[in-house]
């Protein structure tokens, strides 16, 4: 699987790694936010809409026939950074739901808007599938 990069005497990070190795097929995946398939917002509420990205994500891995372990990085987009602080510990929660204990290389960024208005989270991954030689 890939590295997770942690500098000697840096504090582990929490929900990310500081970097990540990785060397196979490369998977990118587009901005993901929290409509369904069919483009609705079931979710008003910021963590609900992330739960719908982070399910939109790994749909785009699986059919990569990559997982979430293969996660190198992520960037996050948010509209509202307070909304992201205080609703952090739950989150986390539907992260680990999806995704398990795979924490990539991450960024978060507030923008002021996203394309979709009702959108208050965007993903942006990229994923590393090792090559067969290295899977052992």
């Amino acid at each position: 699987m890939n590295k997770v990069l942690q500098p000697p005497g840096w504090p582990r990070p929490k929900g990310y790694a500081n970097g990540v190795a990785a060397r196979g097929t490369m998977v990118f995946v587009a901005g993901q936010i929290g409509w369904t398939p069919d483009g609705v917002f079931k979710a008003t509420d910021f963590v609900g809409q992330a739960r719908q990205a982070f399910a939109n994500t790994k749909a785009v891995l699986d059919e990569a026939g990559a997982a979430p372990a293969h996660m190198a990085r992520q960037t996050w987009y948010v509209t509202d950074k307070r909304a992201y602080l205080d609703n952090a510990r739950a989150v986390g929660e539907a992260y680990r739901d999806v995704f398990g204990r795979s924490f990539p290389a991450m960024a978060v960024v507030e923008v002021t808007a996203l394309m979709e208005d009702a959108a208050m989270i965007e993903i942006e991954t990229t994923a590393v599938i090792p090559d067969e030689e290295d899977q052992s």
